[in-house]
């Protein structure tokens, strides 16, 4: 099988994405358990550093969390059972076929080959099997001043580095291809209270951000915290951000 290529955003960053990336509701993990036919073996695919991977850990039997990064996978959290295994989304010879209940990409499948992704996901599904793509859509501030200098710096400053595939973070998977009947998923976000150095930290491990080093020779970031500085107040004080969630849900034949 040809392999595509593995389009490594993340690899030189994974100890911060690991640190700054913010957690997933355990309650969005309650509900797809619940409708996956049987709770014997979950799927976590381009689990980066795990951040979905604990949370099926105490839903599941077992749990197959792969990646192509090696970096992104030295982060990740250890369960007794939990198998991690360095492969793309699109070929993962570890799992058997037939095997897999629960099926998710969290925050990752805008960077697959979905066509033969989906044909693996077919390979290892069971009967009535639940895939779930997830993703989370761009960080907002409760605060309108703060909001306004973080959007500045996301759509101006390093807008034009966002690699091609991240309009479908931005329309919340609706223009990813998804040739399946489909359930609606639950109404969620991801709520945190952070400090300005939190949110800095976080944007540090944009694809967009990494890409601005790469190209331009210098770090975006100390723009980023000029302007939220200035509207943010004490630098330990802390905001809401929230990124809502969105979904595209099916459950296999």
């Amino acid at each position: 099988m040809t392999k595509s290529p593995f389009k490594d955003h993340f690899s030189s960053t994974a100890i911060d994405y690991s640190k700054f990336r913010p957690d997933y509701p355990p309650t969005l993990f309650d509900d797809l358990a619940a409708r996956a036919p049987q709770r014997r073996l979950a799927w976590d695919c381009g689990c980066g550093g795990g951040q979905a991977t604990r949370h099926l850990a105490r839903l599941f039997d077992r749990v197959v969390a792969t990646d192509p990064s090696a970096a992104q996978l030295s982060t990740a959290p250890q369960f007794p059972n939990v198998t991690y295994g360095t492969a793309p989304a699109e070929h993962a010879p570890i799992l058997q076929d037939h095997s897999v209940d629960l099926i998710i990409a969290a925050q990752a499948a805008h960077w697959f080959d979905l066509p033969r992704f989906y044909g693996e996901v077919r390979r290892v599904a069971v009967p009535g099997a639940v895939l779930a793509l997830i993703t989370y859509r761009p960080t907002q501030i409760v605060d309108p001043a703060a909001n306004r200098a973080l959007q500045d710096f996301y759509t101006t400053t390093v807008g034009p580095y966002w690699p091609a595939d991240r309009r479908h973070v931005e329309t919340g998977y609706q223009s990813l291809d998804f040739p399946f009947p489909e359930e609606p998923g639950p109404e969620m976000k991801i709520e945190v209270r952070w400090d300005l150095e939190q949110l800095v930290g976080y944007a540090g491990t944009w694809s967009a951000v990494k890409e601005y080093r790469g190209q331009c020779g210098e770090d975006p970031l100390p723009i980023l915290r000029q302007g939220l500085a200035s509207v943010w107040g004490a630098p330990g004080d802390k905001k809401t951000i929230f990124w809502p969630l969105s979904y595209r849900i099916t459950r296999l034949p």
